[in-house]
């Protein structure tokens, strides 16, 4: 019977050193899942302190210091969690809106190591996985067309006749009807995207995100684009905004828009001066 049983044991140990190595990873990767982490954790001592300090106190009483971490003022601070709040990204989570806005800015307004989910989590005292969530929230939240519309309206008759009253009085009467500037900028990313990498190297040798901003002279920003690459060109990032897809029903007959040498020449888009125009106003102004 010994023998017997030796033999059934010798049999078994064949049949798993037999075992087709598919079924061998499979089985080691079910072992690695059946337990959520490998190695001991030990608990990590953080307070959420910093957070309640900079969303009672400061904002309250030091809004120079609450500026400095979120980089809005108090008010828009409010403004901006009143516009989002009722997102449906945030429905059925008990943590405040202001509060996870709050880790979010804090976030987007650190670069580098700053940045790292590690040191904002041990700064608001929150879960490393929690700084994640809390900023693709926010990002998800602005993103979507209805907090667009909420913030950004067309300028009334009011705004339009302040604008090109502020023109005409800095520069000439026939320049009134130009009452909206155009520009784009650079905003850095902090490493090399994955997927397409090349193209967000920029004209500054950085990695980067175009951005353009059509505002009226007090600097009311009216519509912006955002997201093409910083390789391309602002004449190209320029046809991806409202007012250039829509200027025949925006802008009057007459009235246009100022932008830079960057930006091609049209009836309703304009460049105060071209290069080739100054130098030769300075060749016959000598002569």
């Amino acid at each position: 019977m010994e023998d017997e049983e030796d033999g059934l044991e010798d049999e078994d140990d064949d049949e798993e050193l037999n075992d087709p190595l598919s079924t061998v990873l499979l089985e080691a990767l079910a072992g690695l899942y059946a337990s959520r982490y490998t190695v001991e954790r030990r608990a990590i001592l953080k307070t959420s302190h910093n957070l309640n300090l900079l969303l009672n106190t400061y904002k309250r009483d030091r809004p120079e210091i609450f500026n400095s971490f979120v980089r809005m003022s108090p008010n828009a601070f409010d403004a901006l969690v009143s516009a989002i709040e009722h997102d449906e990204v945030f429905t059925g989570d008990h943590s405040p809106v202001a509060y996870q806005l709050a880790v979010a800015l804090y976030r987007l307004g650190h670069y580098g190591n700053a940045a790292s989910t590690v040191k904002v989590a041990l700064w608001a005292g929150i879960g490393y996985g929690t700084v994640r969530l809390f900023t693709r929230r926010v990002m998800e939240a602005v993103c979507r067309e209805p907090f667009r519309r909420s913030v950004m309206a067309w300028p009334d008759d009011e705004v339009k006749k302040h604008a090109m009253d502020w023109v005409e009085e800095n520069s000439c009467p026939a320049w009134r009807p130009g009452w909206l500037m155009v520009d784009g900028t650079l905003i850095p990313l902090y490493s090399r995207p994955a997927f397409f990498g090349n193209t967000w190297y920029d004209r500054k040798s950085n990695y980067s995100m175009n951005l353009q901003l059509i505002n009226t002279p007090d600097l009311r920003i009216v519509d912006y684009a955002v997201g093409l690459p910083g390789s391309q060109h602002d004449a190209t990032a320029w046809k991806d905004t409202y007012v250039f897809q829509n200027h025949e029903r925006l802008l009057q007959r007459g009235e246009w828009v100022w932008a830079d040498s960057a930006y091609p020449l049209r009836i309703w888009c304009q460049a105060p001066y071209k290069a080739y125009v100054f130098i030769h106003f300075l060749h016959y102004s000598h002569m």
